[in-house]
């Protein structure tokens, strides 16, 4: 069963908690798809991550590059894993894939939206119901705190 990991984002956004997470990731020899809900969006996070002072270079790729199965993280807003991933990054909320087959899903949400909020306990309800392995980690001053 998937592991599914609620990142309650209280200190920063998801560009700036993303770059660790994801080199991690890398780290573990790990690939990743990170979700998003609109094309926007992905240019948006695609250039933020080339941006990231940490870890100093993060190879990542979007559709606009191409070569997806080169790339060991995939930014898109589309249900594709052209790249193997087996972990699952979802932002703003974005949908996680029916009968997906990803180790591991971090759902990032933004803990100063109060929609945001919401909605992720819905979908942590319907993870629950459906019997996913799930973990609630909160941001602090000083790192992630799991919660659940």
């Amino acid at each position: 069963m998937t592991e599914i990991g609620f990142y309650h984002l209280t200190r920063t956004t998801a560009e700036d908690a993303l770059p660790a997470l994801l080199g991690r990731t890398l780290q573990a020899g790990k690939r990743a798809v990170v979700r998003c809900r609109d094309a926007e969006r992905v240019a948006a996070l695609d250039a933020a991550l080339w941006r990231a002072p940490e870890p100093v270079w993060l190879p990542h790729g979007t559709a606009a590059g191409g070569d997806a199965d080169l790339q060991p993280v995939w930014i898109t807003a589309d249900d594709a894993v052209p790249n193997g991933a087996t972990f699952l990054f979802l932002l703003d909320g974005a949908a996680q894939p029916e009968g997906g087959s990803f180790e591991r899903v971090f759902d990032l949400f933004d803990g100063n939206d109060p929609s945001a909020v919401a909605e992720a306990r819905l979908r942590w309800t319907a993870a629950r119901t459906a019997g996913a392995t799930l973990a609630y980690w909160r941001q602090e001053p000083k790192g992630w705190t799991r919660a659940g």
